[in-house]
Order: C-alpha cells, then structure tokens, then sequence
C-alpha cells in the first residue's frame, strides 16, 4: 500500500504559520476580526450602490410617467 502524495506547503500556509509564531493569539483574532469588519463594509458599499440604481431607475420612470 503506498502512501499518498505530499502536498507542498502554500503560501498562504507559510503566512499562517509564520503569523502564528510572530503574533499572540489576541492579535490574531484582532488582524481577522479587523478583516471581517472591512468585507462587511464592503459588502453594504456594494448594497448601498445597487440601492442607488433602483432608486434612479425608479426616479426616471416616474418622471417620465408625469
């Protein structure tokens, strides 16, 4: 029975792994913690623009209606 292939390690892996010897464990759940709070941001920027749009859409057909 033969063993299976080894995957090398990623950079992603060796940046986790080198985060977690540099930084306690408080700085890391701050660093995600901080990261989760800037998509959140992005995502109601994006929900904030789509808003825009059909806003304006709804705007122009109602003036046009007039």
């Amino acid at each position: 029975m033969s063993a299976a292939p080894v995957r090398p390690p990623s950079v992603t892996d060796a940046l986790l792994v080198l985060e977690g010897l540099l930084l306690g464990g408080g700085q890391r759940t701050a660093r995600r913690n901080a990261w989760t709070a800037v998509l959140e941001d992005r995502r109601r920027a994006k929900d904030r623009h789509e808003a825009e749009h059909v806003l304006e859409a709804v705007s122009a057909g109602a003036s046009q209606a007039t």
